[in-house]
């Protein structure tokens, strides 16, 4: 089964949506599964300094400090629920998230869902600033990337394009948030849902196959 998972990397659901897949597909054995991610930059226009983080959510969100923290108390509650963790205290930076997905789409296949899950906990539970260079380049090393290599890559413009590119070919399919799961190419789940959601969409997926072969 080819699973196509759309996020962007300061997205706290993209998180929260990507935990329960992979426990979804923990519980799920019946066919070898290939995941591909896609960048979707909720704000690209944010600089490359970024912007105080709560400041930049009140005037996107167009709400009062206490109202984002009842949505930041609410969503955090809704981690822990999933087993995730999301410390918005320790945000101070609304970043750019495009060099964070250069970094995935530079990473080989077979670690790049470690170092998405990499780069979430370095935003969401220990506050780092992953539009910066030396930050991604240490989170791709730990992942086994090879160090100078890849900081010459994020200094340099390998893989802007492209990056750019599949964001703006989301948005022009029809994809209008994120997290966003497109199974084999025909199921759809749009949203954070459920670990019961996720394998009925598989079943869907294998139903919706087997029809296919039959006739």
């Amino acid at each position: 089964m080819l699973i196509d998972i759309f996020h962007d990397t300061v997205c706290p659901w993209c998180r929260i949506g990507k935990k329960h897949l992979f426990d979804a597909l923990a519980q799920w054995h019946q066919k070898t599964v290939q995941i591909r991610w896609h960048p979707y930059l909720l704000d690209n226009t944010i600089p490359a300094c970024g912007y105080e983080f709560r400041s930049f959510m009140q005037l996107r969100k167009g709400i009062q400090p206490a109202q984002l923290q009842q949505l930041f108390d609410y969503t955090q509650r809704v981690g822990e629920i999933a087993g995730v963790k999301l410390n918005f205290d320790k945000i101070s930076l609304a970043v750019n998230t495009t060099l964070s997905h250069r970094l995935i789409a530079l990473a080989p296949d077979d670690i790049k869902s470690n170092v998405v899950e990499a780069i979430y906990k370095a935003y969401f539970e220990e506050g780092l600033n992953i539009a910066d260079v030396d930050v991604l380049v240490a989170i791709g090393k730990a992942a086994g990337m090879n160090y100078t290599k890849l900081q010459n890559q994020l200094n340099s413009d390998a893989g802007l394009d492209a990056v750019v590119a599949e964001s703006t070919f989301a948005r022009l399919n029809g994809i209008t948030s994120v997290p966003f799961f497109v199974l084999d190419n025909k199921i759809r789940v749009d949203g954070s849902h459920s670990v019961e959601v996720f394998l009925q969409a598989f079943n869907r997926a294998s139903l919706l196959e087997l029809s296919q072969k039959i006739w």
